[in-house]
């Protein structure tokens, strides 16, 4: 039983992976499609899914800073009822607020390029993500 974390953005998704004790969260990989195209996200997953043997999935949800929800949000819902309707699985919201801002920190902190940062930013704010989550359901927060 293990869970991905997601962080969707306008043209990548950032994926992480739960173990399989669902106590710690690692940096799977990003998905590039074109702008809004959330379609071809579908059958990637699925396949990750299967592999993986994934029973749950960590969306992030991006709330305004006054808790309230966006244009970008409401596209994170009609995504989660997707995924949920075409794979068959437990999609959960998990607020995402300064998730990427704290990813973009950590790697900053690390040194990395501009280039490579831009590369590894996604995935490592759905590790974020999925880790928040993870600790909640565990009582650490």
């Amino acid at each position: 039983m293990r869970c991905l974390g997601l962080d969707l953005g306008t043209r990548t998704l950032g994926i992480s992976i739960s173990d399989k004790t669902n106590t710690i969260a690692s940096v799977y990989k990003t998905i590039r499609f074109e702008e809004q195209n959330y379609n071809v996200l579908f059958e990637p997953l699925k396949e990750i899914i299967e592999k993986e043997n994934i029973t749950k999935l960590v969306l992030g949800l991006p709330k305004n800073m006054n808790n309230s929800l966006g244009f970008r949000a409401e596209e994170t819902i009609l995504f989660k009822e997707e995924l949920e309707k075409k794979l068959n699985i437990e999609v959960v919201l998990q607020d995402e607020r300064l998730t990427t801002i704290e990813a973009n920190n950590y790697l900053l902190k690390s040194d990395m390029s501009r280039k490579k940062r831009k590369q590894k930013i996604d995935s490592l704010a759905a590790n974020i993500i999925l880790q928040t989550y993870l600790d909640k359901e565990k009582g650490k927060l």
